[in-house]
């Protein structure tokens, strides 16, 4: 397996978020700055340069496609229909709502003056945190729910893959709201900070990364917790593989790898994957093993984890990856960096 140059394309500024469309037909990626450019992923020609926020953007959210049954492929004219909607978070406390296909804004959402740094889509709704505040947004800006206020600074939203819940992380734990009713269903306390969440695709393992720092597990159907330490520094960036089995970590010189079939990974070693800086992002495909991995030295490095070496796939960027993200289909990964530029590479072999 070979990543090969597809396209590149310069930001204004520090890319601080990316975004496939649903098809893989676009790739949005906000600026720092505050401005979204869409590129079209056959050739990266620029579609559109949306203004996006003018204190700076922070986050990017597609509404994704509706789909007829589990597993079945969308329709033409579903993807056409749906694949155009993009929603973006900034510093200005504005959530905003953006037809991609004619380049316009369509609806905006105040969150109340926090920078918002959090966008999740749950089916037709939205859920944004900026703050303490979390909200439930409708397509045309209108606020279908608000909750009360986190205890702390909201540091992570992940929607549970069943759709059940959506889980919210601040200082202090993780609650799980109903994601229809938006009541409490469970609390998990956690006496430090956390970094990043994170559900298995399967929905049975809620992962946390922290500062203190570890890798903390929950399975929120029995209430079993796990905590794997060990980590150098802050654990940042968390990946499962589309089989549940393997949860790839930052937090060191490493990409660390935990094998959570079955009971879990207490018990059992690691795989370590060896970069020659500290890792700042990992990246699994959405439906095939291999893991992306990316150093602050800007090397980027591709891996299955079964055989635990590099499968010939090892770039070397100006500068450090702020994001990687795999297209739906698995054939494009798109690269952002500190010097505001974006790759994307395909995958080959």
């Amino acid at each position: 397996m070979n990543l090969t140059k597809h396209w590149a394309a310069a930001l204004d500024d520090y890319a601080i978020d990316l975004a496939w469309s649903p098809d893989g037909s676009l790739l949005a990626a906000a600026s720092a700055a505050g401005p979204v450019s869409l590129f079209a992923a056959a050739d990266g020609a620029l579609r559109h340069t949306l203004p996006g926020h003018e204190d700076g953007a922070n986050c990017l959210a597609w509404r994704p496609v509706g789909r007829p049954q589990a597993g079945a492929p969308a329709s033409t004219s579903e993807l056409a229909a749906d694949h155009g909607l993009l929603a973006t978070g900034g510093q200005d406390g504005f959530v905003k709502f953006w037809d991609t296909a004619a380049g316009q804004h369509t609806a905006s959402a105040n969150l109340g003056g926090a920078w918002v740094e959090h966008l999740a889509w749950v089916g037709p709704a939205l859920f944004a945190a900026a703050g303490k505040k979390l909200a439930v947004l409708r397509a045309d800006g209108s606020v279908a729910h608000t909750f009360q206020d986190a205890p702390k600074s909201i540091s992570a939203v992940a929607p549970q893959p069943a759709g059940g819940c959506v889980a919210v992380s601040y200082f202090g734990g993780v609650c799980l709201w109903d994601a229809d009713d938006f009541v409490v269903q469970k609390e998990f306390p956690y006496n430090n900070g956390i970094q990043a969440l994170v559900w298995s695709p399967d929905s049975k393992w809620l992962v946390s990364g922290n500062q203190d720092p570890s890798v903390h597990l929950w399975i929120p159907e029995t209430d079993i917790e796990l905590q794997m330490s060990g980590y150098e520094g802050k654990v940042k960036y968390l990946s499962f593989d589309h089989s549940s089995q393997w949860l790839a970590t930052s937090g060191g010189r490493d990409a660390c790898i935990w094998n959570c079939a079955g009971d879990g990974p207490e018990g059992r070693e690691p795989v370590m994957l060896p970069h020659a800086a500290p890792v700042c992002a990992v990246a699994f495909q959405h439906r095939h093993g291999l893991l992306a991995t990316a150093s602050i030295d800007g090397v980027v490095m591709l891996w299955s984890p079964e055989r635990q070496q590099p499968l010939r796939a090892t770039v070397k960027m100006p500068a450090a990856a702020t994001r990687l993200v795999w297209s739906p289909d698995d054939r494009h990964l798109a690269i952002g960096s500190e010097k505001g530029t974006v790759y994307v590479l395909k995958s080959e072999g």
